[in-house]
């Protein structure tokens, strides 16, 4: 049973780990449209997936850890 639950946490980890660099990526992919926008247009929607890329980065891990925290002894 040790074996399994080692194996579920390790997964939830790297799950956690991955919508990190997910965000990361997706920060990355706005910075790049900021940066070669010619007009406003691309420029606001490349800050809109950078705030909601850091958003992301700040909230669904945090949120993944608490669904996914062991529960109290009783």
């Amino acid at each position: 049973m040790s074996d399994r639950n080692d194996t579920r946490a390790t997964q939830r980890y790297f799950l956690i780990v991955l919508a990190r660099i997910a965000a990361v990526a997706g920060a990355i992919l706005g910075v790049v449209l900021i940066a070669r926008a010619a007009t406003l247009a691309p420029k606001i929607l490349g800050i809109a997936i950078v705030l909601s890329a850091l958003y992301m980065m700040a909230v669904v891990p945090a949120a993944l850890a608490h669904r996914w925290r062991t529960p109290p002894e009783q």
